[in-house]
């Protein structure tokens, strides 16, 4: 007997094995290059642009939230400009909404609540825009919700006063209207009320034109955050 006789079929087998394996080896390897340097997918894109809207409350600079002008319809007729008094520097949650409301965002997983107030051209009206930042779109119209949609001022953002200037008497009690508005993570809330500061309860006639207005400024801050950019890789501004 021949006991230095070779087995070849599974030295064959052997030989094609590793063959196989060397094969294969070199395919995960292209194709995990090809992963590494081809560019972004569509699918790919939409999430990005989609995260970067999300993030627009805490990346953009308090002024591209909250403009220094907005134009609006005027009761009368033509075109007008509501002008920024101030912004305020506090995001809690909690303290710029009523109490009836606060256990609502908190629920809803509210992220930070940035608040502006503006005063209408003819200088009579004042508005505390209120933007509501939520982790995703169902939790925002959780929160949406929670206020409401009949255009009543409680429980709902409590305006905002800067002492020293018209907004100085703008109080809790003075709002007259509200509006809420929810488009993608954010929901964007109005209250108003007049600059003598008289109380609501006050007014003998009711005069919701007056604060029409309110609504389509909050509109365009919203429409503002939430409409997508896509990310362009050419561009420092984007990591593609």
């Amino acid at each position: 007997m021949d006991l230095a006789r070779p087995c070849w079929p599974a030295l064959v087998v052997a030989s094609v094995l590793t063959l196989v394996c060397a094969v294969a080896a070199w395919v995960s390897a292209g194709a995990a290059g090809a992963e590494l340097t081809r560019g972004p997918t569509r699918a790919e894109l939409h999430t990005a642009a989609k995260r970067e809207v999300a993030e627009r409350w805490r990346a953009w600079p308090a002024g591209s939230v909250f403009p220094a002008a907005l134009p609006y319809a005027a009761e009368q007729g033509g075109r007008e400009r509501a002008t920024r008094i101030g912004i305020s520097p506090r995001t809690d949650c909690a303290a710029s909404v009523d109490a009836g409301a606060a256990g609502a965002l908190r629920e809803a997983g509210c992220l930070a609540v940035l608040r502006a107030t503006y005063i209408d051209e003819l200088r009579g009206v004042l508005v505390t825009v209120g933007v509501v930042a939520l982790p995703d779109e169902f939790a925002a119209a959780r929160a949406k919700a929670a206020f409401p949609a009949g255009g009543a001022p409680a429980p709902g953002l409590r305006p905002l006063a800067f002492p020293g200037t018209v907004s100085h008497r703008f109080t809790p009690s003075v709002r007259q209207a509200a509006s809420v508005r929810q488009a993608g993570p954010y929901v964007v809330l109005t209250t108003a009320g007049q600059v003598d500061g008289r109380p609501a309860r006050a007014v003998a006639e009711q005069r919701p034109a007056i604060f029409a207005f309110a609504a389509e400024i909050s509109e365009r801050v919203l429409v503002s955050l939430t409409t997508p950019r896509m990310p362009d890789c050419a561009s420092k501004e984007w990591r593609c």
